[in-house]
């Protein structure tokens, strides 16, 4: 709300317009800031946002509310607890609704950590690109192991954690130490021999690397490029144990398998004898019903072969049966073939003597038609029709009259003789 201007003059601000016209200002003055200090009354709600006091690392009488959101709480790598002393990065801004400073907290990081804590995230992100974190390349803990090797100190108490877990749950394993610093500047030298060493000799089945609970700078060994490195190219699987729940390295990222601590380390690496005497006795069970199962088939199948052996007679009337059946129709065959040749002969007989008729009546029509056609074209029908046929007296027709001369003689041929005749005259027709 805007400020009113009165008739006194004076600027009178509403509560609200003032309140936001504060955020504003702090909004502008302090978009980011680091702020460090002793977190006091944490809390998380069922939401998952965070809500605790910053309270002055120096004892001084100062504190400021914060509020962290879930997103930014989901990005937390460890659990915030009262008297922890952090760093927080984020904004100061004005809760409205009640006009209470507060800061939104949008990272928090322990105390400390800041440049250990850079180095970590940057080579995180370096390692990363390279593949060295990928899921794909994690390679599955074989089931059984027979033999496990474990890299840690031998005063630690990582090594008792790991060989008590094992004894309890898998005294079967048999369990190889290859000694390692795991702090200090000669740690991470130390871990990647001790690596090398486990993987040259191959005696075991699978490595655990394990070390206790500490700060930043004290796993700073497990975050050495190194180290990292040489259990990403391990031969040997690698199950990383190092710390607290909370705490996470490179190593832990570039194993194979992370576990919480170095217990459940152990836990993971082996299965439980129980669990596998329980796997056995399953085992044994189905393997016995199962061959119960087939001997009752079996048995039932002999009972049954049993019973056919018991009765030889029956079988052999089956085969007597059979037999005699087969002769009757053996000793009817000849007959009933014969028979069918008879039957067939009958057939190709009627058809044959249907053939002939039909051949015989087809050759007597057609001589018949040839012989009216012969008799059609006889000249001697038309001598009777009283025609004539003239000739030179030398057989050679005579078909015009330009082959006649007056006083020459020809003859002429009737139905019942022939005459000598003699040309008296030649008249063509009129056409010719």
């Amino acid at each position: 709300m805007e400020a009113r201007e009165p008739a006194s003059g004076r600027r009178v601000w509403g509560v609200a317009g003032l309140v936001e016209a504060i955020s504003q200002s702090l909004a502008e003055r302090f978009s980011v800031v680091t702020v460090g200090g002793e977190i006091g009354g944490f809390t998380r709600a069922a939401s998952g946002h965070c809500y605790f006091t910053l309270k002055d690392a120096d004892g001084l009488a100062a504190s400021l509310r914060c509020a962290m959101f879930r997103r930014a709480a989901a990005m937390l790598d460890f659990t915030p607890a009262d008297g922890a002393l952090v760093e927080l990065r984020g904004r100061v801004a004005v809760y409205e609704p009640r006009g209470e400073l507060q800061f939104v907290v949008e990272a928090m990081r322990r105390a400390g950590a800041g440049t250990l804590y850079e180095q970590f995230l940057k080579l995180r992100a370096r390692l990363a690109a390279e593949g060295l974190f990928d899921p794909e390349a994690k390679r599955a803990l074989p089931l059984h192991p027979r033999r496990i090797g474990v890299i840690t100190s031998t005063a630690g108490a990582a090594l008792h954690d790991v060989l008590t877990a094992l004894a309890r749950r898998a005294p079967q394993v048999e369990v190889v130490v290859y000694p390692s610093l795991v702090q200090g500047a000669e740690a991470p030298p130390a871990l990647v021999n001790a690596l090398s060493t486990a993987n040259a000799r191959a005696e075991v089945d699978l490595l655990l690397l394990v070390r206790g609970g500490g700060s930043l700078e004290d796993l700073w060994a497990f975050n050495d490029e190194r180290v990292v490195r040489a259990v990403a190219s391990s031969a040997l699987p690698v199950v990383c144990g190092v710390g607290h729940e909370t705490d996470v390295t490179l190593c832990d990222l570039a194993a194979d398998l992370r576990a919480p601590t170095p217990t459940a380390a152990a836990e993971l690496a082996a299965p439980s004898r129980e669990t596998l005497l329980t796997e056995l006795a399953g085992l044994e069970r189905g393997l016995t019903l199962r061959l119960d199962h087939r001997l009752q088939s079996l048995g039932q199948r002999l009972d049954r072969l049993a019973l056919r052996l018991a009765r030889p007679s029956d079988a052999l009337a089956r085969q007597r049966r059979l037999l005699e059946l087969l002769a009757q129709r053996a000793a009817a065959a000849p007959g009933r073939r014969v028979e069918l040749q008879r039957q067939r002969l009958e057939h190709l007989a009627q058809r044959h003597a249907r053939a002939q008729a039909e051949l015989l009546t087809r050759h007597s029509a057609r001589l018949d038609a040839l012989q009216a056609r012969l008799q059609a074209l006889d000249p001697q029908h038309v001598l009777a029709r009283g025609y004539a046929w003239l000739d030179d007296g030398q057989g050679g027709a005579v078909t015009s009259v330009q082959a006649l001369r007056p006083g020459g003689a020809v003859r002429a041929v009737l139905a019942d003789g022939s005459a000598d005749l003699q040309i008296l005259r030649v008249r063509a027709s009129p056409q010719g």
